[in-house]
C-alpha cells in the first residue's frame, strides 16, 4: 500500500480509503447492512494496508458507524484513522454540536475522531456554522483531543468553496473529484483552491457511483486496448491519486472484487503520465458521445419557426446524460421561457436540413419533452 504524509507531521495515510456508505446489503431495496460480507471488506481493506476508514452519521440509515465502529475495534486504536461527519441538517440548536459528536464517539467505541467533517457543505449550510456556534465547540473539542484534524465535506460551486475556506481554519478538505468531473463540475478550480490554501484534499466518488468502472462498450474498449492487465475502474482512481494534493482516495466498495482491485491498484500506484491522460481522454470522448445527443451548437438549426431553443435544450440534455442530476436538469430545463421548450415542437423539421450532425432534432425534441413531463 502506498500512503501520503499528512501535512507533512510524518502521519502516515494510506493512498486508497475505504468509504462506508455502499457496504454490501442485505436486500437491493433497503439499507440494512450484510455485516458478515461488510466486515470482511474491513479486514482484507486493513490487512492489507487500508487505513482510513470514512463513514458518516446517516450511511445506511445510521447503521455504518455502528459496523464500523465494531468491526475495527480489535484493531490498535494507533493503527487506523476514522473518518466521520456532522450532519448539519440535523442541528436545531447549538447544543446539538456537542450532543451529536458524544452519539458518534459513542456509536463508533472510539474516543477521539482522527478526521472530522461537516458533513455535505453548501451555501446554506455555511450560514449555519454561526447560527449553531458549530466551528466553536468543535474547536474546542480538537483542544481537547477528541478531534485530531478538522474539516468538511463540500458540494457547491467553486466560488462558494472559496468563500468556506477564507472564513475558517481547516486542516483538510473533501471533494467530489474525478476525471469526469473534472471539467463537468469544475472539480479542477476546487482542487486548485484548495491547494492554494496548503491543504490536501480528500476525495469522494473517484469512480463516480459506479458510473465509470464501466462506460460503454467502446469508451471500456479504449482502456482494455492500451492496458489490458487493469480494470476500468483502476484508471479513474490513478486520475485522482495522480493529483498531488490528494491525500487520501475514498472508495465505497460493495463487493471483495472491487476491495481487491482497488488494493491492488493503490499497491502499485505510479502517477498518470502524459500518455495515459491521453487514453482517459479518448475514452472520456467515446463515452460523451455514446450517452449524448451529438449537438456541436453550432446553431445552423436556428432560428426555429416554432421558437425552440434547440441548441440551449441539446445541451441541457446532455449534461443531464453525463451528470445523471435529475434535479439539475428539471432547473436547467425549467429555467426557459415555456415558448422556447421541446413540447413547443410541430415538427415542421425546417431543421433537420440545416443540421450538419444529421439529428433527427423533432424525435429528439419528443423524447425530451416527455422526459421533463415526467420528471414534475
Amino acid at each position: 500500500m502506498k500512503y501520503r504524509e499528512f501535512n507533512k507531521n510524518e502521519e502516515k495515510v494510506s493512498l486508497l480509503g475505504l468509504g462506508c456508505m455502499r457496504f454490501p446489503k442485505v436486500t437491493p431495496d433497503k439499507e440494512e447492512i450484510d455485516i458478515p460480507r461488510a466486515c470482511e471488506i474491513i479486514d482484507y481493506a486493513y490487512n492489507n494496508g487500508v487505513n482510513y476508514f470514512d463513514t458518516a452519521f446517516p450511511y445506511h440509515g445510521g447503521q455504518s458507524e455502528l459496523v464500523i465502529g465494531e468491526a475495527l475495534k480489535k484493531y490498535p486504536r494507533d493503527s487506523f484513522k476514522l473518518a466521520t461527519k456532522l450532519p448539519m441538517w440535523k442541528l436545531q440548536k447549538k447544543e446539538d454540536v456537542l450532543d451529536t459528536f458524544n452519539e458518534q464517539l459513542k456509536k463508533c467505541q472510539v474516543d477521539y475522531f482522527d478526521f472530522y467533517l461537516c458533513h455535505a457543505m453548501n451555501r446554506e449550510r455555511m450560514d449555519w456554522l454561526e447560527k449553531y456556534e458549530v466551528m466553536p465547540a468543535l474547536c474546542r473539542l480538537k483542544e481537547e483531543g477528541k478531534i485530531r484534524h478538522l474539516g468538511f465535506s463540500f458540494h457547491d460551486t467553486p466560488d462558494v468553496l472559496e468563500e468556506l475556506l477564507n472564513r475558517y481554519q481547516w486542516d483538510f478538505v473533501q471533494i467530489q473529484l474525478n476525471y469526469l468531473d473534472w471539467e463537468l463540475q469544475d472539480a479542477k478550480r476546487q482542487y486548485e483552491l484548495i491547494a492554494g490554501k496548503g491543504l490536501q484534499a480528500v476525495i469522494m466518488e473517484p469512480v463516480r457511483g459506479g458510473m465509470l468502472a464501466s462506460l460503454c462498450e467502446e469508451a471500456d474498449q479504449v482502456f482494455k486496448d492500451a492496458e489490458p492487465e487493469h480494470s476500468v475502474a483502476s484508471w479513474a482512481l490513478r486520475f485522482a491519486m495522480s493529483l498531488p494534493r490528494v491525500l487520501t482516495v475514498l472508495s465505497g466498495m460493495s463487493n471483495m472484487d472491487q476491495v481487491i482491485d482497488n488494493v491492488h491498484t493503490a499497491s502499485e500506484f505510479e502517477p498518470l503520465t502524459d500518455e495515459q491522460r491521453g487514453v482517459i481522454d479518448a475514452a472520456l470522448e467515446k463515452f460523451k458521445k455514446n450517452k449524448t445527443i451529438p449537438c456541436t451548437g453550432c446553431r445552423y438549426c436556428m432560428d426555429c419557426p416554432a421558437g425552440v431553443n434547440i441548441p440551449k435544450i441539446f445541451k441541457i440534455y446532455n449534461d443531464y446524460a453525463i451528470s445523471k442530476n435529475k434535479n439539475g436538469f428539471k432547473r436547467a430545463y425549467e429555467e426557459l421561457p415555456e415558448s422556447e421548450r421541446a413540447d413547443r415542437c410541430v415538427e415542421c423539421g425546417a431543421c433537420m436540413s440545416q443540421c450538419p450532425q444529421s439529428l433527427k432534432v423533432p424525435e429528439r425534441m419528443k423524447e425530451i419533452a416527455a422526459m421533463a413531463a415526467e420528471m414534475n
